[in-house]
């Protein structure tokens, strides 16, 4: 008797002390960033959602949010157990989520990055940045979700912080969307001018080559690294094993591999591969430089608190650069 009563004390001490852990994983929810409508993105990822739900013996539904905010926010609270994300919007989770990443997405053609684009529509007379930037008072410029990467981060410091341009100023709009709104105001003429990666300008040129037809590249970044699945960290150990192991050989083993790499071929995968937190260090020194021409480039902040806080960035700098 007095050992059911201990025991049954430890369990419940357990289910206290993590019931994530102690009770069992019935039910999950995978989180899907806004790069396109929640239609399109539905459509390609479900029938994959649908082989994991069955691989893993424990319902999965996908988690879809108007915005990036929307899914990292679900991770915080633990509506979404895990998720597809940009590599900045990962670093918000892995900050503010209790979460981590264990893989990364693989190209179809085996590559394992993509790019940020400026694109103007095919008619337009503007060529290069610099004639976007010459012409900028008369434009209006549409940017990506401020947790993109491609969208926000990449072309904040590359095509605006390295040029000395603030493009809330510079134009004579700026409209925020994702990267299929900005593809599709760009070929309807709604804006001269927009960013958007280069995987969700892939799918639309094999759903709509139209609507891709329309559009033309005067600017492309350097390689994105290609994108990271993050779980929440309190997920069961077993849990976090059948996850990774459905994602790394999904596409490439079994008898149905034939079938799932052709599912991840309109997602414009290839597959999956293991990977860490350690992806996200260039993204945060990308993050941190600039931050550090934006403080040099401020004319208001007295000049203590500025050698103060760029003092700081270099610190962390310098540790990312050890680590």
């Amino acid at each position: 008797m007095i050992k059911k009563r201990l025991a049954g004390l430890a369990a419940a001490m357990l289910i206290a002390i993590n019931p994530v852990v102690a009770q069992e994983v019935r039910e999950m929810n995978f989180g899907i960033l806004s790069t396109e409508s929640s239609q399109n993105l539905k459509q390609d990822w479900q029938p994959v959602i649908n082989d994991m739900s069955r691989k893993l013996g424990i319902k999965v539904t996908a988690f879809f949010a108007p915005d990036y905010a929307g899914v990292i926010e679900g991770m915080r609270f633990n509506k979404v157990q895990f998720a597809w994300l940009g590599n900045k919007s990962a670093i918000e989770a892995v900050e503010r989520a209790n979460s981590e990443i264990f893989a990364q997405t693989i190209n179809a053609d085996g590559s394992l990055g993509y790019y940020s684009f400026v694109s103007v529509h095919k008619d337009s007379p503007y060529n290069t940045l610099d004639d976007i930037f010459k012409n900028a008072k008369n434009m209006s410029f549409g940017m990506g979700d401020p947790n993109s990467t491609s969208g926000f981060l990449v072309p904040s410091y590359y095509v605006f912080a390295l040029n000395n341009v603030n493009p809330k100023t510079a134009f004579k709009a700026v409209r925020g969307a994702n990267h299929e709104t900005n593809i599709m105001a760009i070929a309807n003429k709604q804006v001269d001018a927009a960013v958007h990666s280069s995987d969700v300008l892939e799918r639309i040129q094999t759903r709509q080559p139209d609507i891709a037809h329309q559009l033309r590249q005067i600017w492309k970044s350097p390689l994105i690294a290609s994108d990271p699945l993050v779980w929440r960290k309190d997920l069961p150990p077993d849990v976090k094993a059948k996850i990774k192991d459905f994602f790394l050989a999904y596409g490439k083993s079994g008898p149905d591999a034939a079938r799932e790499k052709a599912l991840l071929n309109k997602l414009t995968l290839g597959g999956f591969q293991d990977s860490s937190n350690a992806q996200l260090k260039p993204v945060r020194q990308l993050e941190l430089f600039k931050e550090k021409i934006k403080l040099e480039a401020d004319a208001n902040l007295q000049a203590e608190e500025k050698k103060t806080r760029l003092d700081d960035i270099s610190r962390k700098l310098s540790e990312l650069a050890k680590s």
